[in-house]
């Protein structure tokens, strides 16, 4: 029996090796060993390192920005540091291969963004301003040709406004949004139900942001995009949380540049942000010029590229580098994620050097305060609760501003939202206003469709005033925005042109004349067929004028004019929207005064809320709303504050422009971003005359003890002068005298004898040049000096009786005036003025002490100064001003100015002074445009001595209103 079970299994394993099945079987089996001991080797023995070279084989190189420079004031407060934040980013890393599925993500991320208030940032150059209109926020032109350029996709500007019209450059900011809108496939979004998405415009414009400035690094298979800046931890923990369904985002760890006291700095300190393409070649240039790069080689590396955060304005930007920190270097490698796994090699960065500037920060605050208090005081002197009759001229340092004018501006410069009072949740004050506002415009929109498209139109001339004003603004938005009346196109010398001009003509008739002579573009408008004709394009215009007024912000603010001055919306209504809208503080008593009072009330509450400072001389916008004040030290051209009103908040602009807040800004009538210190050019009026009395005296047409006598009325000219004076007159008068008069006779004679040679002949020319020499030795032929933007001076080249009175076309900023002023104080050194202390590095160790520079000294006689000087302290003790000054513990020697610019607005009020008169330390000087006279500006004066010299705080200075307005007339 056990011998046929071998022979059983002897039989098997014969037919099983003699089997294809088990040749197969033991083929499979080997493989399968083989490949189990190779896994093993891979996973369990060898994984870690498989895993390694399997993710550390693509090397990046990454470079860490320096620490950026502190910026101090004098005494060593902090103006300007950095401080740790998060930032949300993207980086496109293919997880999204349908455009849906990505937009999906961005309007989540962008919706999350949006309910912590956080503001999304990029190179989009559009926005929403405040009356819901998209709108450009490029700086400059080159800035938006950059923008343009980007937006097409073109390398030269060349390609842009092409023949065939595919790169156009005057499209709408709002063209633009929709046009990216559909390029990224945004409208055609839909919910979870599958129904349409309607995405609001802002949260559009958001997402547009972000894909446009990613698309702009597209090339960069490993740069990120920094979404928002410096968010709060509840945004980063909400992102954090939804972090899976958000591929591609990630919260870094960032620094933000940080402002103290900003509204009182942010002028001369400026801001940081992204580098800009035009701007990046210039720097780097700087740079390869500059110590730091002296000994590198031709071919080093640039210092800065794309991705850099620099100065964009102020100390910022003229000081930048010296602020950069140099750039730590890391050479590492990343896996296919862009994620770090090894650092090869690795440089630390290196802080910046910290600024110290020559500002005073309480001196800088407590003129800022002064300045608005002033304003304030001019404004409730100057509000009367009645209409003005716009024909009948006034004298401009008499005029009155009447209430509606204020009321107005609540909403025109945008204290007022009209957006909020549309919106459910507005209070019921808001909801009446907007009710009265959209009844009325229901029936002006059909007044205006009415007049163009009547068959026997009105002339210009013939229409109401504020239906004139809506067809002016017609015709401007036609031509100037929407581009469809081509005005280079429309001939000069043709009948309806002539008309158009005199206002004998319709708007109608005029548009109609315009679609004969080819000047009317209809390529915007929808005509159905090439062969409509006249009538069916104009109608289809005025469809387009309707649709395009109904959500238009600036026409609707020009029906508000005439709905308050007309009564139809109150004054006591606007003043109750201040308190529905949070513009006010809620204060339940004077709310219900308000509901119950009259007209004569809210007159009344407006007068006294400007004059507590509650609403801003900014906030109106009224004539005057800037002024501008510089302190110098005149030993030494180190300026002590440079003070600008209003002022802006340069933490909202650092890092990245907050294009919203960027919007606001410019649309804001009191131009907070124009430094009315450096910027604002005005005639000098009668601080120039020291000027002229100092080239009179060394020109010896006159001597300290000549005198000449004033008759009220100049005729030796062909337009003669009349004195302030006239129908007085001064009769003989020193050149002290005619200082501390500031007569017009005395100056004009002045440069009347300047004028004529020896031979008797009168030379204009020979003035002016006169003029101009002595103006140029006081340093008014150019800048001052100071380390930020400055308008240029211009020097008078006409009418040398005029000049010399400092009209004629002398302009100069107050910071010039303020270096004149110093030179007459120290008697004749002109320094190029600085706002710079020292620089040191990062440990406090001095690298350089700037000390302002000797531009160049006048030398002439002693009695020239002391006749000037004195004539100026007599201003102050002997003339009309004499009240003002007289319980100032300072003595103060000066002289006042008033110009004017133009017959419909006020003056503009200017004071230069210097103290104390017997051993001067500081120069003060004051522009207030708009400001009335020279009184107002003396008066701030006044008030700066008293705060420089400590007979007032700052405290004191903060727990005042407005400040009282001197009925005393300074005549100059």
């Amino acid at each position: 029996m056990f011998s046929e079970l071998i022979e059983i299994v002897q039989e098997f394993f014969k037919r099983l090796f003699t089997s294809r099945l088990f040749a197969l079987a033991l083929i499979f089996t080997l493989m399968f060993s083989g490949l189990v001991v190779k896994l093993f080797h891979m996973q369990i023995l060898n994984g870690a390192d498989y895993q390694d070279k399997y993710l550390q084989k693509t090397e990046r190189s990454v470079t860490t920005p320096g620490t950026r420079g502190i910026i101090y004031d004098v005494n060593g407060n902090i103006l300007a540091y950095n401080k740790l934040a998060y930032s949300v980013t993207i980086r496109d890393i293919g997880a999204y291969s349908k455009t849906a599925d990505r937009n999906a993500m961005l309007y989540r991320l962008v919706k999350i963004l949006e309910r912590r208030g956080e503001t999304v940032e990029g190179k989009f150059e559009v926005a929403l301003d405040a009356d819901g209109d998209m709108v450009f926020t490029s700086t400059s032109d080159s800035a938006k040709t950059r923008f343009m350029l980007n937006f097409y996709g073109q390398p030269s500007s060349d390609k842009l406004d092409d023949p065939a019209g595919k790169y156009p450059t005057n499209i709408t900011a709002r063209e633009a949004f929709e046009k990216k809108k559909r390029d990224y496939g945004l409208d055609q979004m839909k919910d979870d139900k599958g129904n349409a998405l309607i995405i609001p415009d802002q949260t559009a414009l958001s997402m547009v942001n972000i894909i446009f400035t990613m698309e702009l690094t597209r090339y960069q298979k490993y740069e990120t995009t920094t979404v928002a800046s410096n968010i709060s931890l509840e945004t980063m923990a909400e992102i954090n949380e939804n972090i899976a369904d958000l591929q591609g985002v990630e919260v870094e760890r960032s620094s933000v540049r940080v402002y103290n006291n900003s509204l009182y700095f942010a002028p001369i300190i400026g801001y940081t942000g992204k580098v800009q393409e035009d701007q990046l070649a210039e720097l780097n240039e700087e740079w390869r010029q500059s110590e730091e790069a002296k000994d590198l080689p031709p071919d080093a590396e640039d210092k800065y590229d794309l991705n850099d955060v620099v100065g964009r304005t102020g100390i910022e930007k003229s000081l930048e580098l010296e602020l950069q920190g140099e750039k730590g270097f890391a050479r590492m490698y990343v896996d296919n994620m862009g994620r770090p796994r090894e650092v090869i090699e690795q440089t630390d960065p290196k802080a910046g050097n910290d600024i110290y500037l020559t500002i005073d920060q309480d001196l800088q605050i407590g003129i800022y305060k002064l300045i608005e208090q002033q304003l304030a005081g001019i404004l409730t002197a100057k509000l009367v609760n009645e209409d003005l009759d716009p024909n009948v001229r006034v004298d401009s340092s008499k005029r009155m501003i009447p209430i509606k004018d204020a009321y107005y501006q609540l909403i025109n410069n945008n204290v007022l939202s009209l957006q909020a009072m549309a919106e459910e949740d507005a209070e019921p004050i808001e909801k009446e206003i907007y009710s009265i506002y959209q009844s009325s415009k229901n029936q002006i929109m059909e007044n205006i469709r009415n007049q163009l498209m009547s068959s026997h139109p009105q002339p210009m001339s013939d229409l109401p005033e504020d239906m004139t004003t809506y067809m002016n603004y017609i015709y401007t938005y036609l031509a100037d925005t929407a581009g469809i009346i081509q005005k280079d196109k429309i001939d000069p010398n043709s009948e309806s042109y002539k008309k158009w001009a005199e206002d004998s003509i319709s708007l109608r008739e005029y548009i109609y004349s315009g679609i004969a002579d080819n000047w009317v573009d209809t390529t915007k408008l929808n005509v159905t067929t090439k062969y409509s004709d006249a009538d069916d394009i104009f109608a289809q215009l005025v469809d387009y004028i309707i649709e395009s007024l109904e959500n238009d912000g600036k026409f609707t603010k020009r029906m508000f004019r005439y709905l308050v001055n007309s009564g139809t919306i109150t004054g006591r209504q606007l003043c109750l929207a201040l308190y529905a809208q949070g513009v006010l503080e809620n204060d339940p008593e004077e709310i219900a005064s308000l509901t119950v009072g009259g007209e004569d009330y809210a007159f009344t509450f407006l007068r006294k809320k400007i004059s507590q400072i509650e609403i801003t001389p900014a906030q109106l916008a009224l004539d005057p709303c800037t002024a501008g004040v510089v302190v110098t030290d005149v030993n030494t051209g180190e300026v002590r504050a440079l003070v600008t009103y209003p002022s802006y908040d340069n933490n909202r602009m650092s890092g990245y422009v907050d294009a919203t807040y960027f919007a606001q800004l410019n649309d804001d009538m009191s131009k907070p971003l124009y430094n009315n210190a450096t910027q604002a050019r005005k005639a000098p009026g009668s601080t120039f005359k020291p000027i002229t009395a100092v080239a009179a005296l060394e020109t010896g047409v006159l001597s300290p003890t000549d005198t000449i006598t004033c008759t009220g009325l100049y005729d030796e000219i062909a337009q003669p002068i009349k004195c302030w004076i006239w129908p007085g007159r001064h009769n003989a008068q020193t050149i002290e005298e005619g200082i501390q008069n500031s007569c017009n006779y005395f100056f004009a004679e002045l440069a009347h004898r300047m004028s004529m040679k020896p031979d008797g002949t009168y030379s204009p020319d020979q003035g002016l040049t006169t003029i101009r020499e002595y103006a140029s030795m006081f340093g008014l032929d150019h800048t001052s000096g100071v380390e930020i933007p400055e308008n240029d001076p211009q020097l008078s080249d006409t009418d040398p009786e005029r000049s010399a009175m400092g009209q004629g076309t002398h302009q100069f900023t107050n910071v010039q005036l303020s270096r004149y002023v110093a030179a007459l104080a120290n008697r004749g050194t002109v320094f190029e003025l600085s706002i710079l202390d020292k620089r040191t590095d990062s440990d406090g160790n001095l690298i350089e002490d700037y000390t302002p520079a000797v531009h160049s000294k006048i030398e002439i006689q002693d009695s020239t100064w002391d006749a000037v000087q004195n004539g100026m302290r007599r201003v102050i003790t002997d003339s009309s001003a004499k009240s003002i000054f007289a319980d100032l513990p300072v003595a103060v020697a000066g002289k006042t100015g008033t110009a004017q610019e133009n017959l419909n607005r006020a003056n503009h009020g200017f004071f230069i002074s210097f103290a104390p008169f017997g051993n001067p330390e500081v120069c003060v000087t004051v522009n207030i445009p708009y400001g009335y006279a020279g009184t107002n500006a003396a008066i701030l004066g006044k008030r700066v001595y008293q705060y420089y010299y400590k007979y007032t705080t700052l405290e004191q200075i903060e727990n005042s209103g407005a400040l009282g307005v001197s009925n005393v007339t300074i005549n100059d």
